[in-house]
């Protein structure tokens, strides 16, 4: 990894640093020590764990889906705002594929109204999210997708959403990342995911959108995985979104624990062993980890359907919801 200036050091981990003993210093004078492998390690945060509970859309996907591009009964995205202002639901993560025309960008008026529908609910936007293909060996279809996240991080800008969520695996149903890498390395892989990784956050810099890479797919499964795309991307502006249903380990949460410290943004599902799974997330042990990484701001929940079980996000999204609400208040 290269070296970077004093400077650059102190703000490397100001969203990425945990809650920690240690004593608390000036973040002017903080400097960021790296280890032998040169991964940048996180800093702690100052103050108390501030939490909040958002919502991400892609939990109504059929009904957004059916309304949006179908024009079926359904529900839009200013609906599902007036579903999480009724259900006290702190914030929503309007994800781009259900603006209308995704992936084309909405026109402004669009995004404006959406943004004045929120304040005056008095939902915040916790984020935003694109879908990509970064591990494909073809660069045209990269550079296209490249293209897309950077229109959607004007559009986050807009909206004024902090964090764009983007992935680094296939998103290509019944293949892998072996498929599409045809016959490239995974270090290979890496390295060019990290070049458009990176090109993507010196974009969302210049407009005040932080880059929060998933792990959602077959490339990153573990918190390693995750942790060392991050690393080579090297920018405060680039971050992990800890997604607690898609660690492919004996142990997820021992992958939340160790990905936690670089979090920008999270995804809370209802099982940490996958959506078919009847294992419940266990929330307080959840909440144990976030505290303990010095993480603020928004949880996401996503619910997930799963085929050949009834599936109703207007029953199933509320009691989550509290679920959620209820262990942060036991950790607190």
């Amino acid at each position: 990894m290269k070296q970077v200036s004093s400077m650059q050091n102190w703000t490397r981990r100001r969203f990425l640093g945990t809650a920690g003993t240690a004593p608390l210093v000036a973040l002017a004078t903080m400097q960021i020590t790296q280890s032998v492998q040169g991964e940048i390690k996180p800093v702690p945060r100052a103050g108390a764990t501030m939490l909040k509970v958002s919502l991400n859309a892609f939990s109504f996907s059929r009904l957004l889906n059916a309304k949006v591009k179908r024009g079926q009964d359904g529900i839009d995205l200013f609906g599902l705002v007036d579903f999480c202002a009724k259900h006290n639901i702190d914030g929503i993560d309007p994800t781009g594929y259900f603006f209308p025309g995704f992936p084309d960008v909405p026109p402004d008026t669009y995004i404006f109204d959406l943004k004045r529908k929120a304040f005056e609910a008095g939902v915040g936007i916790s984020g935003t999210g694109a879908r990509n293909n970064f591990t494909t060996s073809e660069k045209d279809k990269r550079a296209a997708d490249l293209k897309i996240i950077k229109d959607w991080v004007v559009v986050a800008s807009k909206l004024g959403a902090p964090v764009l969520r983007v992935f680094a695996d296939t998103q290509m149903r019944n293949m892998t990342w072996h498929d599409v890498a045809k016959g490239f390395t995974g270090d290979q892989v890496r390295e060019w995911i990290a070049d458009d990784l990176r090109e993507c956050t010196q974009f969302g810099k210049e407009h005040g959108v932080i880059i929060g890479v998933q792990n959602h797919g077959d490339f990153l499964r573990t918190s390693d995985d995750l942790i060392k795309l991050v690393g080579l991307v090297d920018s405060p502006w680039c971050g992990a979104i800890v997604d607690t249903g898609y660690f492919r380990s004996p142990d997820p949460y021992v992958d939340m624990q160790k990905a936690a410290s670089y979090a920008v943004n999270w995804q809370v599902k209802q099982s940490a062993f996958g959506a078919a799974s009847d294992v419940k997330l266990d929330l307080d042990r959840l909440l144990r980890i976030v505290r303990s990484s010095g993480y603020s701001g928004y949880l996401p929940i996503e619910t997930l359907s799963t085929p050949g079980k009834p599936y109703d996000p207007y029953q199933v999204v509320p009691p989550f919801v509290q679920e959620l609400k209820a262990a942060i208040a036991r950790t607190a």
